[in-house]
């Protein structure tokens, strides 16, 4: 298991069991899917929107309001970090698969 299916796992967990979260907890898992997130569009050439419509931007006002959100909003909130990280994970190995068989074509040709 790669490390981004890991913390993709870790938040749905934690979005199962909210009510064993710290808002400490809550506004760290969040804070590690801003980051990740962040990086993922990186390595994708996704750019980010600085609109008031980006989820990073959600993200961290989840992160700031972990204290008074409530148990429902806290499962959203983590369940929609896992769906975009798993997203972009999807994008991700997409180009790499499309990067290893342009690379393994010309081998492929010369058998040919």
């Amino acid at each position: 298991m790669s490390l981004t299916t890991a913390f993709i796992a870790e938040l749905i967990r934690a979005a199962n069991e909210t009510d064993k979260l710290s808002p400490y907890e809550i506004s760290r898992l969040l804070d590690r899917s801003i980051d990740t997130i962040r990086d993922m569009r990186r390595q994708t050439g996704i750019a980010g929107s600085h609109r008031s419509r980006d989820v990073v931007i959600d993200l961290q006002v989840a992160s700031a309001r972990a204290r008074g959100l409530s148990a429902a909003e806290i499962r959203d909130v983590l369940l929609d970090a896992a769906d975009i990280i798993r997203t972009l994970k999807i994008v991700l190995d997409g180009k790499e698969l499309r990067r290893r068989s342009t690379r393994l074509m010309p081998l492929y040709a010369q058998r040919q």
